[in-house]
């Protein structure tokens, strides 16, 4: 059972493939492609991929992107990320749309009296 005190909060995101209109998109992805994290779970909309190349890209920044930021941090501001074809002109734009609660006694085995 979860302590009341125990809540944290997570911001959903969603991660949109954008392009400069007449661009090539190298990875089969098209404009408006996207995938939403909520919490750890990652999903896709039924019938689209993404890229594994473009996913490990942006892998790395979910977790802090996540997380609520100083206004002034530029994990704060900064949402578009290069894709990692140099040869190809389209981001993947990081967007918060929610914020979500959960509870830590729900997410670990660890207590938080084991820290």
């Amino acid at each position: 059972m979860s302590d009341s005190n125990d809540s944290f909060q997570l911001y959903d995101l969603r991660v949109e493939v954008i392009c400069p209109p007449g661009e090539r998109i190298l990875c089969g992805a098209k404009p408006g492609d996207h995938f939403t994290l909520e919490g750890e779970m990652l999903h896709l909309p039924p019938g689209q991929g993404f890229s594994i190349y473009s996913l490990a890209t942006v892998l790395p920044l979910l977790a802090a992107k996540q997380r609520p930021t100083h206004a002034n941090d530029w994990m704060t501001t900064d949402a578009e990320i290069a894709c990692p074809d140099p040869h190809c002109k389209s981001k993947l734009k990081i967007t918060r749309t929610g914020l979500r609660t959960f509870s830590h006694a729900q997410v670990t085995a660890v207590s938080l009296g084991d820290s």
